[in-house]
């Protein structure tokens, strides 16, 4: 992702002035000269990441996943000491509009208790967390919608008011999220492939620039100007 951010950012004519990974961690004065930074790491790195951009007076877009039961404690932070933070679990344009299907679809289904939901995620296996965060915010919002389901498992589901999630994990599989209503007689299927990590890497750099001058803690629902 890093790789691919950087070339789409040079595209559209900046500048990197810091690379930073894992095995080169970033101080907060290595901001000095950035307008903003990108963060795509690891979930257990994501949160330090993230106060070090805070503590260099930098905003932050932040892709990774997996950290976000550490969300309401960011957010207090970010809001707190002015700053500005963009967060998704996933940047992709498509993905963002498929999110509204889905909810859409589920309220609809509400409605007939005889369709059942599952989910099914395949992504690369560089993808240390599982279900992905996207397939995390899918569930989430079709919990919301249904008078069924109360919660999600990675697993097949054990009793009827669980929504499955099924994680598969292949080579160079950018990621592809299934969602499924079944009854006995038909099934209905809604599908988000990703062909390449572009998408997700340019709605990254959009957000880059759009966050640059706002504080607060913003998505992809500000940036689209979507309704909840």
């Amino acid at each position: 992702m890093g790789k691919a951010i950087e070339t789409i950012a040079l595209k559209r004519g900046h500048s990197i002035v810091l690379r930073s990974s894992t095995q080169e961690p970033f101080v907060a004065s290595d901001l000095e000269e950035a307008d903003v930074a990108i963060e795509f790491t690891r979930p257990e790195e994501a949160v330090k990441n993230i106060f070090k951009c805070f503590e260099g007076n930098t905003p932050v877009v932040t892709g990774t996943t997996g950290w976000f039961t550490r969300l309401s404690e960011v957010k207090a932070e970010c809001i707190s000491q002015n700053q500005s933070l963009f967060y998704a679990s996933n940047f992709s344009l498509g993905v963002n509009l498929f999110f509204q299907l889905n909810k859409e679809l589920s309220r609809l289904m509400n409605s007939h208790q005889e369709y059942s939901a599952s989910m099914r995620e395949i992504h690369h296996t560089q993808k240390k967390d599982a279900p992905s965060g996207t397939a995390i915010s899918l569930a989430e919002d079709i919990i919301f919608e249904s008078s069924t389901y109360d919660s999600w498992v990675n697993d097949e589901a054990a009793d009827n008011n669980q929504l499955s999630i099924l994680s598969e994990r292949i080579d160079n599989v950018p990621g592809t999220h299934e969602i499924t209503w079944a009854s006995d007689i038909d099934k209905i299927e809604i599908i988000h492939t990703a062909f390449g990590r572009e998408g997700f890497a340019l709605g990254a750099v959009i957000a880059a620039e759009w966050i640059v001058n706002k504080k607060g803690a913003f998505t992809m629902k500000h940036l689209l100007n979507i309704e909840s």
